[in-house]
């Protein structure tokens, strides 16, 4: 092999396949938690903690999903999506038959949440992002 010639790029398949790992593990995630929230009776999944921190902790999780699977994503269309998933929950909540109450005050929570965690990873990405003219190499 002459030695003027790039090594082959073996990485774009494990980056496709990684890719695909986290989109499906924020899917499932997201899924997941949509039957959590509609279940009409609290399950042995379900700790018994307040509602509150279930909504806390399934919507950073989401977030953190969202942004680790779709890194070229806005932060904010990542941000507005979940807010509507959380309105989407509360809405179906307020369905008489699943025996549910629907809350503001959740979906609040939500929306801090993520908006906390976006914000973070936000911060995080501007930190990492290389500077132009800034280069490491001699």
């Amino acid at each position: 092999m002459p030695e003027n010639l790039p090594p082959p790029r073996k990485g774009i398949w494990e980056k496709a396949w990684l890719h695909l790992l986290l989109a499906f593990a924020f899917w499932s995630a997201l899924l997941f938690a949509f039957v959590m929230a509609i279940m009409a009776t609290p399950g042995p999944l379900q700790p018994s903690v307040n509602d509150k921190v279930n909504h806390i902790l399934a919507f950073a999780v989401l977030s953190v999903l969202a942004a680790i699977a779709y890194p070229r994503a806005n932060l904010i269309k990542i941000f507005v999506g979940l807010v509507i998933f959380g309105a989407m929950i509360e809405l179906v909540q307020a369905i008489p038959a699943l025996k549910r109450d629907a809350d503001l005050m959740d979906l609040l929570a939500d929306a801090i949440s993520s908006g906390i965690c976006l914000s973070v990873i936000a911060g995080v990405r501007r930190l990492w992002r290389p500077r132009p003219g800034n280069s490491d190499t001699p």
